[in-house]
């Protein structure tokens, strides 16, 4: 029989420690779980009877019943078997439902090896996401190519995402879909599944009521809020901060993120979830009130700023995403793409402006050598522009690649955020290669 007791992991006492601190981790990793092994399948936790964790770089969750149980998230393609494996070795009970709290590789990749490692003799487990899954894994396939290219720079370090052979993969064709809301019945006990558009437009969360406990795939994530992501499709600010107000309302004892440690004990778990709510909707008023006053892009992005304070908490750290990048995101979403300079409707290649430039600067040597010069006076986002002009007016030039990519190599060096650090290195890079020159040790 399954009893369903304190909370006893060390995990959780790791989660506690840091928040009630306000003690930031290091950054390396951190928006990727708990310090993985190599093949990237962590330790599993059992944070209470009936509830366990599996560590991966997006989690996966059991919640078990005397009869049935049901797996939240399946983790990447490669580790779908394996994921299968540590589920049959940990529970005797039957699997009856596999939920995808949405559609990104690192959720649902695993999906069908996951089904298929748990399908036993006259029992499949019941595949079920929001209606809106499938929509998203055609998209998927159709901008394969795209995505290969951008998920490579942003994940191609990461262990088990194999991305040689494109970004698409493969979910089976879902048991059950639901629009707005779901009730399962997993042996007795009732599991509500609530739909969100927020980092995804088919993400949801799913509420235990007689357990107390929240499962929130990535609506929580133990950084600044994936809503601004430069490379990737629109988010949801304003919906996503009502998601976790509505999950503070619900009053989880225990919250499952899909990344990072679980977070246990009421007081704590309502903290993090309206803090992070109230800076995606300052962010959001922010943006919102200056395009209200016909400010265009640029003086919002310099104007809709946090607090610094806001950002120095251990769940809030722009070290995934930040909040530059959800300012654009709201832009795009509430006004299109148009950033209100009227050169940039309908711009010239950027080629030929970096010709005019460097012929007005006395060729594009001259360009690069300032943007060289104030790269080191501390000045590198005025320097990026100019060593960019310069490359584009004289794409062959060894000498100004070789410029560009230590100005994007010190560039890489100040950010904070993952993303940010993947586009500057990546740019740093290509140069390095076109110039022939090496990068920094431990680059």
């Amino acid at each position: 029989m399954v009893h369903y007791g304190a909370m006893t992991s060390d995990i959780l006492d790791r989660a506690a420690a840091a928040i009630d601190g306000n003690v930031m981790f290091e950054p390396d990793g951190r928006p990727f779980g708990l310090g993985l092994p190599s093949d990237g399948l962590g330790s599993s936790h059992r944070l209470r009877d009936g509830v366990t964790m599996i560590e991966s770089f997006a989690h996966v969750h059991l919640v078990e019943t005397d009869s049935a149980a049901v797996v939240f998230d399946s983790s990447v393609p490669d580790l779908g078997p394996r994921v299968a494996e540590r589920i049959r070795a940990g529970t005797g009970t039957p699997v009856s439902h596999v939920v995808l709290t949405h559609g990104h590789r690192d959720h649902a990749g695993g999906a069908g090896a996951l089904i298929a490692g748990l399908t036993g003799v006259g029992t499949r487990p019941r595949l079920v996401g929001h209606q809106s899954l499938p929509a998203r894994m055609a998209r998927y396939r159709m901008t394969d190519g795209y995505n290969q290219v951008v998920n490579q720079r942003q994940f191609g370090r990461v262990p088990n995402w194999d991305l040689a052979g494109g970004w698409a993969f493969e979910v089976p064709d879902l048991d059950v879909t639901f629009s707005d809301r779901l009730q399962l019945d997993a042996g007795g006990l009732e599991i509500e599944l609530r739909h969100v558009r927020a980092e995804t437009d088919d993400h949801l969360w799913a509420w235990i009521p007689e357990r107390r406990v929240a499962v929130t795939g990535d609506l929580m994530l133990w950084h600044f809020p994936n809503a601004g992501n430069p490379a990737k499709a629109q988010r949801y600010p304003l919906e996503w901060a009502a998601a976790l107000r509505d999950i503070a309302a619900a009053g989880p004892e225990l919250l499952l993120p899909g990344h990072g440690l679980p977070i246990g004990g009421s007081e704590r778990i309502r903290r993090v979830l309206l803090d992070t709510a109230a800076v995606l909707e300052e962010l959001t008023g922010l943006t919102l009130d200056l395009m209200n006053r016909g400010a265009g892009l640029d003086d919002v992005l310099a104007e809709a700023r946090l607090a610094g304070e806001r950002i120095r908490r251990p769940y809030l750290a722009p070290t995934y995403d930040e909040p530059e990048f959800v300012v654009r995101n709201v832009w795009r979403l509430y006004g299109g793409w148009y950033d209100g300079t009227p050169s940039n409707l309908k711009p010239a290649r950027q080629a030929a402006v970096a010709s005019e430039l460097a012929g007005l600067a006395g060729g594009s040597l001259a360009l690069a050598r300032r943007a060289e010069a104030l790269a080191a006076a501390g000045q590198l986002a005025v320097a990026c522009h100019l060593i960019d002009m310069a490359a584009a007016a004289d794409p062959d030039s060894a000498t100004v690649h070789g410029i560009r990519a230590d100005v994007y190599w010190q560039r890489r060096a100040e950010q904070q955020s993952v993303m940010a650090a993947a586009i500057y290195e990546s740019a740093a890079r290509e140069s390095a290669a076109t110039a022939g020159v090496d990068l920094p040790p431990g680059a």
